[in-house]
């Protein structure tokens, strides 16, 4: 019976409550800008791993380097992206 419970997706689902509630606090709390940026990304960033690792079961396939591979390219183009978006927009250069 032990080995058909989902233990692992039923510890990330937990987890993702627990970040998703961190951040409605940081949203209900009277944090600087600063502050409550900085905790709100750093949740999101985690909670966007634990999606991956955890529900998309990115980690469980033997080409799992091509998807670790593909996730850091998807990255790099939104940093890009967003970046680019602002240097253009709201730096003037």
């Amino acid at each position: 019976m032990k080995e058909l419970f989902p233990a692992k997706q039923v510890m990330g689902f937990v987890f993702s409550l627990i970040l998703t509630a961190v951040a409605l606090v940081v949203y209900f709390m009277d944090l600087s800008f600063a502050a409550g940026m900085t905790i709100l990304l750093l949740t999101a960033f985690v909670q966007a791993l634990l999606q991956l690792m955890v529900f998309m079961h990115a980690g469980e396939t033997e080409d799992k380097w091509s998807i670790y591979g593909n996730v850091y390219f998807m990255i790099f183009i939104a940093l890009v992206t967003i970046f680019g978006t602002l240097l253009l927009f709201l730096w003037d250069m």
